[in-house]
């Protein structure tokens, strides 16, 4: 029998590319996206459910039609600056909406779920490199939104006996190598797509958004992950669940810091242009350095990441963003 995962948020970034990766595993792929930040020409593998995951009986309708064999969820929203500002939407779409779906996957009888956690549940952390048993103490809604998330996952393995994985990466980047998805948001508020625009023709500028941390170069330093690389810790999660395994929290990340000088120098490196930017002051809610430990996840699931250094990064990235600029301005 070939497993179904429905996949909530499979029209956005990471959740395309992981749809990919679950086709490419032989799974019958389902989306479900209301597609406020997700798009539709992303949604290449298997078909696509519109919906919100707040909208209670619009989901678990969907749920019980399709009757998966698994869940993966990556809806939600993703801002950490946008979450400051409106923490309410942030726990309306993020919480509720996570909550929205674990009642309905209880009332159809669907027991297993991938849940798309993140690094920014730990706030800035008191020991690096960051491992699972690092304390959760998030400094924005974003974090905190996700963390509660993980508390319910937990909550109802207990009373209903849900088995779930959740993921908790570091900084996604990069795009599909075979260039058909890619990192496309609006606004765009990502650190590497910006670089590319800066360093392409036009007048777009990079603000880099502080250099007065304590780093070596006094920019922010972060663990940058290729979204291929996720994919493949999700068709693994997925893997772990559909064949008995419990439940379970692994940290996503390469184990290495990347600076956002260093991340302008590689982009310069793969574009041969200069990187147009600017300074400006720091961010409410940007921890100083995070950097992952995934020796959990080589232990456990067998996940090593194959396309994460930044020079690979950033050449995916630029060949994608490269061709989408042409697709928009209708250049060949």
């Amino acid at each position: 029998m070939i497993p179904t995962i429905f996949v909530t948020g499979g029209a956005g970034y990471v959740g395309a590319h992981c749809c990919k990766a679950f086709a490419a595993a032989g799974w019958n792929v389902v989306t479900y996206d209301n597609l406020s930040r997700g798009w539709r020409d992303f949604v290449q593998w298997g078909r696509l459910i519109e919906g919100d995951v707040r909208d209670s009986v619009r989901l678990t309708a969907a749920l019980r039609d399709v009757r998966p064999d698994a869940v993966a969820h990556f809806a939600a929203l993703a801002y950490v600056g946008e979450s400051v500002g409106n923490p309410g939407h942030y726990y309306d779409v993020n919480t509720r909406g996570s909550l929205n779906l674990l009642q309905a996957m209880q009332a159809s009888d669907i027991g297993r779920i991938v849940f798309s956690s993140t690094c920014a549940t730990y706030g800035v952390p008191e020991r690096l490199p960051v491992g699972e048993d690092t304390p959760q103490l998030p400094i924005n809604p974003y974090g905190a939104s996700k963390l509660m998330v993980e508390r319910m996952l937990a909550d109802f393995g207990h009373a209903h006996g849900l088995r779930s994985v959740a993921l908790r990466y570091f900084n996604a980047a990069g795009a599909d190598p075979d260039g058909e998805i890619g990192e496309r948001h609006q606004p765009e508020t990502h650190l590497i797509p910006l670089a590319i625009a800066a360093a392409r023709p036009g007048d777009a500028q990079l603000t880099i958004f502080g250099d007065s941390f304590a780093t070596p170069d006094g920019t922010c330093i972060r663990d940058y992950i290729h979204v291929a690389d996720l994919a493949t810790a999700h068709v693994l999660a997925l893997r772990h669940l559909l064949a008995g395994g419990g439940s379970d929290v692994f940290n996503l990340g390469t184990e290495t810091g990347t600076s956002v000088r260093e991340v302008i120098a590689a982009v310069e490196r793969v574009s041969g242009a200069p990187v147009r930017f600017e300074t400006g002051p720091l961010r409410e809610g940007d921890p100083p350095v995070l950097v992952a430990s995934a020796a959990k996840a080589r232990a456990q699931l067998g996940w090593k990441p194959q396309r994460s250094d930044i020079d690979s990064i950033m050449r995916d990235a630029w060949r994608w963003h490269l061709a989408e600029a042409k697709m928009r301005t209708g250049r060949t």
